[in-house]
């Protein structure tokens, strides 16, 4: 019998005007006469975390019922389409020593830790290799980028004590690459834009090359063309797909730098929309387009910062965030607040909507993904270390609608142990960890 089909290569690129615009996952990577299911351009199962500040209403938050089958509560409405993907974790607690209760840059500091960071204001902090870099070690060292972190607010004035006691690096990331590294969370969507598919630079650097030399996209019209002549019709419409959505992107950053450009707002980063929405939403995408072309398996967004004094107009409320937390039992600050709680869960759904709607292999970026929501504080009032707000989301879970209970003041290293285990690199212990959570996945 001949066999005449030759296999794309997965880490396959299109290069053009200073960029390198990786593929998604297509039919011709895959050997001719090769099972999907043992393809070696098979997509990988990938891992993201999410964090949102400032805590939440708790008993708006939690479901009422445990086992499967539970009825969303107010503020996951949001996510109740995505249900068979979804599964609830209550009862788990960050790192609390003694009695001490802690305040925002512990939250945002232990979640993915599992541990209470080091008390100093200056640059000795110490916490805890996190949960995204214990699996970006066993996924990630075979994509461009092992991880991606990003967030929506520039940090970089924050130095010295942000919390009593505690360093502003505390609260300025969620992701520690070693327990006395915290890395650095991009806040500009241009600067991610050309990570993931140009030439990175200062601002100034981007700004100008933006001004002179127009699309990325349209640098790399001719090599697609060529491309698109060997593909079938079903990965020429996922390829074209892919590429509208990258457009896209590029059209949006594009639009907002024009208008910071216009506005003379020169404080603010170049390719920052104005309104907090869109922010989120081009980091989402930009995330979803990484994952999709397997620029990287691994991500971090820090939604907001902890102490986060943002308002929220578009949704009434103008009070702001962080004074409105601690809403003090309170009825109409305690609803301010569960509105922002399902502000925040509505867009991190609209993002599930945009990997279930993209295909990967024989599934979709949803399928192949396991992406926890949660915060590092539960009782937003009180600073409470538990119960924490914890959402995994994905094909990841394996069976979804369900609300796990497990055992009270379980440690949130418990959770990353099971984490970094399914992902091939289990660890003896994770921070303040006293074992594992059984039966998640």
């Amino acid at each position: 019998m001949f066999v005449g089909k030759k296999a794309l290569p997965r880490r396959t690129v299109l290069r053009g005007m200073g960029a390198a615009v990786a593929l998604p996952f297509l039919d011709a990577m895959v050997p001719a006469l090769t099972p999907m299911a043992k393809a070696a351009a098979m997509p990988r199962m990938r891992f993201g975390a999410i964090y949102f500040p400032n805590g939440a209403v708790m008993q708006e938050f939690t479901p009422k019922t445990t086992g499967e089958g539970f009825e969303f509560t107010p503020i996951l409405k949001p996510l109740e389409p995505f249900k068979d993907s979804l599964a609830v974790l209550t009862n788990l607690t960050r790192s609390h020593p003694g009695s001490q209760v802690g305040d925002h840059a512990v939250s945002a500091a232990g979640f993915l830790t599992g541990v209470w960071p080091k008390r100093t204001e200056a640059e000795d902090v110490y916490a805890h290799t996190t949960i995204d870099q214990i699996v970006a070690e066993k996924i990630g060292q075979d994509t461009p980028l092992p991880s991606l972190e990003v967030a929506t607010e520039d940090f970089t004035g924050y130095v010295g004590a942000c919390s009593p006691g505690f360093s502003c690096a505390y609260m300025n990331t969620i992701s520690w690459s070693a327990p006395n590294t915290p890395l650095p969370m991009e806040t500009n969507p241009r600067a991610v834009f050309e990570r993931l598919f140009g030439e990175a630079g200062t601002a100034a650097q981007r700004s100008a090359r933006t001004r002179a030399a127009g699309s990325i996209l349209d640098s790399i019209t001719a090599e697609t063309r060529g491309l698109e002549k060997g593909l079938d019709a079903r990965d020429r419409a996922r390829l074209g797909d892919y590429l509208d959505n990258v457009r896209e992107i590029e059209r949006r950053i594009q639009r907002a730098e024009a208008h910071s450009r216009e506005s003379l707002t020169l404080d603010a980063p170049v390719g920052v929309p104005d309104a907090f929405q869109d922010h989120v939403a081009l980091m989402f995408d930009l995330i979803a387009a990484a994952y999709q072309s397997d620029v990287t398996r691994v991500f971090t967004f820090m939604m907001s910062r902890e102490l986060s004094q943002r308002t929220y107009p578009e949704i009434g409320v103008t009070e702001q965030h962080h004074s409105v937390s601690h809403h003090q039992n309170n009825r109409e600050k305690m609803a301010q607040v569960v509105k922002i709680n399902t502000y925040y869960v509505g867009m991190f759904s609209k993002f599930l909507e945009k990997l279930r709607n993209t295909p990967d292999g024989d599934g979709s970026l949803l399928d192949h993904s396991l992406i926890f929501y949660g915060a590092g504080m539960g009782d937003s009032n009180a600073h409470a270390s538990d119960p924490l707000p914890v959402v995994a989301t994905g094909g990841g879970i394996g069976r979804g609608h369900r609300h796990v209970q497990v055992a009270t003041r379980t440690p949130v290293g418990n959770l990353w142990m099971a984490v970094a285990a399914k992902f091939g690199n289990p660890q003896e212990s994770f921070g303040d960890s006293t074992g594992t959570v059984d039966g998640l996945f």
